[in-house]
C-alpha cells in the first residue's frame, strides 16, 4: 500500500512510500500480540519481593508454655505464623518472572501491532528530519503540526539522532525510537505511530527475516 509522506509542518510533500502489505496490512493475531506485551511487562519487573518466613524471623524458639492444660491451642515458638511478629507462610520470595518466546512469534506480534495502527489510521509517516542543536520547542512545533501535541505518540528513526532524541526526552507523551528498538508494547502504547521515511525499509527487513 502507497502512503503520503508529510513534512514537519503536517503538509504533503507530493511523495509517497511503499508500506509492505506482509508488514501493515496483515489479519491481526491477538494472541500473539498478548504474549509478546505480556513477556515485555514481566521482564520489567525486578522479582526482589522478600517476606521473611519462620525459619528467618528473629527469636526465641524456646516453647512458650505447656503443651497441655492451658485450655488453648499448643504452641511451639513465637515465630508461630498465627502470631504478630511471626513468619509470613509461603511469603514471595526474589525470582525471576521473564520467560522466553520464539523469534517468529514475536515478528508475528509487530506486524499484527503495526497493521492494527495502520487499520485505525493512526499510522503517519514523516520525512526525514533533524535539528542543529537538542530544543524541545522545535519538537513541540512538530507535534502542534501532525496534530499530537495532546496524544501519546511514538517516533521511530531509521538511524539514531541524537537531537531529536534529546528534544523530546523531557515530554511525557512522546517517546523517540529507532527501528531496531521497536516493541509491540510501544507501538500499542502509543496513541499514533510517526515513522519517519528512513525507518521503513529497515522495518520491512527486521520483520522479513
Amino acid at each position: 500500500m502507497e502512503v503520503k509522506v508529510l513534512d514537519i509542518n503536517g503538509k504533503d510533500t507530493g511523495r509517497k512510500v511503499q508500506l509492505a502489505d506482509s508488514v501493515f496490512a496483515i489479519e491481526p493475531n491477538n494472541h500473539a500480540v498478548y504474549l509478546d506485551v505480556k513477556q515485555y511487562l514481566a521482564n520489567q519487573r525486578q522479582g526482589t519481593h522478600k517476606a521473611k518466613e519462620r525459619a528467618e524471623v528473629a527469636g526465641s524458639t524456646r516453647k512458650i508454655k505447656k503443651q497441655k492444660g492451658t485450655g488453648t491451642a499448643r504452641a511451639g515458638s513465637v515465630k508461630n505464623p498465627l502470631f504478630k511478629g511471626g513468619g509470613t507462610v509461603f511469603g514471595p520470595r526474589p525470582r525471576s518472572y521473564s520467560f522466553k518466546l520464539n523469534k517468529t512469534l514475536k515478528r508475528l506480534a509487530r506486524k499484527s501491532a503495526f497493521s492494527l495502527k495502520m487499520k485505525e489510521s493512526n499510522l503517519v509517516v514523516l520525512e526525514d528530519f533533524t535539528f542543529e542543536t537538542p530544543n524541545t520547542k522545535n519538537f513541540i512545533n512538530v507535534l502542534k503540526a501532525l496534530g499530537l501535541e495532546n496524544k501519546k505518540s511514538l517516533f521511530v528513526l531509521g538511524d539514531t539522532n541524537k537531537n531529536v532524541y534529546l528534544s523530546s526526552r523531557n515530554l511525557k507523551a512522546s517517546n523517540v525510537v529507532t527501528s531496531s528498538e521497536l516493541s509491540t508494547y510501544a507501538i500499542l502504547n502509543a496513541n499514533s505511530l510517526v515513522l519517519l521515511e528512513g525507518s521503513v525499509e529497515g522495518i520491512v527487513e527486521n520483520l522479513s527475516k
